[in-house]
């Protein structure tokens, strides 16, 4: 009976998923499912978590705005661009899927896969929470899920209770991947439980460090001993989502270009990568036309300049009619199957490791952090070097080889070492922030938020931001439907965290 009530409550979501497993067959059998599987709902649990929210290059390019990687030149703002947005609220949708993810660990049981959809479901639950609790602040938790127990009013959970219990679900989920089998319908890691294991332990890192500020000495450790094991993301566990041609299945940046011409490389970013004469300008951008018309060449670094983020979208729209800025590179628009979307990486990784060492969280201080930093980059190279949609022709005659890689660390890409501590942080963190780059994520946004790197510019004459031009903001207001289907406990939670204002630049309990 509790099989059949779990597939009456899933159906409505399950009428149009197929059985297929693999993202690039979506839509392609009309076959409407008369069973519901574990593996069925673990494609349409990752689909729906992992695809762009509305893949066009329009909403993408919007997407890539907050973390201050590119710049839209065209006269009508993007608020997204002036620190506000077109619906400045969270979202509760990861609370809403553990009805699936209860089901998928439930319909797996006794079969020799029930361990990894048992991690599977954890680590979802888990995740889709610290996104919310990051984003918004206090959230409900402990009693989400629970509506067909009578509980559909769940109480806000402190943050620090949800940050706890996160970690607690990752641990579980971590141990039950090592009881693990070789499991269907996975988007991300082709049903690989050691490689999920180990994301569930870079996973727990991450959290850590983003709660630094109220990390308990208990955390650090739990942190230490993780790290100690070495049960981590290697250079070939990506957490990432890969496009392919079916044109379901695509970038959402593919055939974009009428968009592309309108979309400029931020200074930050150029500026940057020029610094370090990185290679990855190349990748990213195109030359300044303005430039070229002077006599510089594509493979030049000083042919290319990056659009200010804080300046009006007027300036910005009347330099880029004089060509004055480098746009977003062409590849970007010219394959289906482009670059992969990025959710965890190996370099992220290091970057988190290289943090960690530099503030004395793991042994080895700056040596080590060292060697985590450089690690990082050259992962991130070596990914690009070997990227299937970097086509040659886009890449200005400055492909990354592995000469290039191995010759990186110098002059003032080199680390820091008899530099300050807040010089090797924003070395760190910057780097980090690059990973980042067109995969339309604001975590750097959050990570800037934490650590003020790097230093994102803020104009009081531009932004949009109703609670104060001259702030940035901290944090999504509520979903609007929680003022009418739970009342009571928004409410109290507003209370009690933010003096009863929903706003949006008071900060969650994590940033104070």
């Amino acid at each position: 009976m509790k099989k059949i009530k779990y597939i009456l409550l899933l159906v409505v979501t399950l009428v149009l998923v197929n059985s297929c497993s693999k993202f690039d067959e979506y839509n392609t059998n009309p076959d409407i499912p008369t069973t519901v599987t574990p593996e069925m709902l673990a494609t349409q649990i990752m689909k729906d978590a992992y695809r762009f929210w509305n893949p066009n290059p329009t909403d993408y390019g919007t997407g890539n705005l907050f973390s201050k990687h590119i710049v839209m030149l065209e006269t009508n703002p993007n608020p997204y661009q002036y620190y506000y947005s077109y619906y400045p609220y969270g979202d509760f949708g990861g609370l809403q899927k553990i009805t699936a993810l209860n089901a998928m660990a439930k319909f797996a049981e006794g079969n020799i896969t029930e361990h990894s959809f048992k991690g599977l479901s954890l680590f979802f639950k888990a995740t889709f929470a610290f996104n919310m609790v990051v984003s918004m602040g206090d959230i409900p938790y402990s009693e989400a899920g629970k509506a067909d127990e009578g509980i559909t009013k769940p109480k806000y959970d402190k943050s620090a209770d949800v940050f706890e219990q996160i970690l607690a679900d990752l641990k579980t989920a971590e141990e039950e991947f090592a009881q693990g089998k070789i499991f269907g319908g996975d988007l991300m890691f082709g049903g690989d439980p050691v490689k999920w294991r180990r994301l569930c332990n870079a996973y727990q890192l991450k959290i850590i460090q983003t709660m630094s500020k109220k990390a308990t000495a208990a955390q650090k450790a739990r942190f230490a001993e993780i790290v100690a094991a070495g049960n981590l993301l290697t250079e070939a566990d990506n957490y990432q989502l890969v496009y392919t041609t079916n044109t379901n299945a695509s970038h959402p940046y593919f055939d974009g270009e009428n968009r592309r011409i309108i979309t400029g490389v931020s200074n930050l970013v150029v500026n940057a990568l020029k610094e370090n004469q990185d290679r990855r300008l190349f990748y990213f951008a195109e030359p300044a036309q303005y430039k070229i018309t002077e006599g510089l060449t594509e493979s030049d670094f000083d042919a290319y300049e990056g659009a200010p983020t804080e300046i009006s979208a007027e300036e910005l729209a009347t330099n880029k009619a004089a060509g004055k800025y480098s746009l977003v590179n062409k590849r970007y628009t010219l394959k289906r199957d482009g670059d992969p979307k990025l959710y965890f990486t190996y370099s992220e990784q290091c970057f988190i490791l290289a943090e960690a060492a530099e503030e004395g969280w793991i042994p080895g201080g700056t040596a080590t952090a060292k060697t985590y930093y450089e690690n990082g980059v050259k992962a991130i190279l070596k990914y690009y070097m070997n990227l299937p949609s970097a086509i040659p022709a886009n890449l200005h005659g400055m492909a990354i080889n592995q000469a290039y890689i191995d010759g990186y660390f110098t002059g003032n890409a080199a680390y820091k070492e008899n530099g300050t501590k807040s010089d090797r942080l924003k070395q760190i963190i910057t780097q980090r922030w690059l990973l980042d780059y067109f995969q339309a994520s604001d975590f750097s946004y959050r990570t800037f938020l934490r650590t003020g790197y790097p230093e994102f510019p803020l104009n009081p004459a531009t932004s949009m931001n109703p609670d104060g031009n001259n702030v940035y903001p901290k944090r999504w207001k509520y979903p609007t439907n929680e003022l009418t289907t739970n009342p009571e406990n928004y409410q109290k939670a507003v209370d009690e965290q933010f003096g009863g204002y929903d706003g949006i630049n008071l900060a969650p309990w994590w940033l104070q």
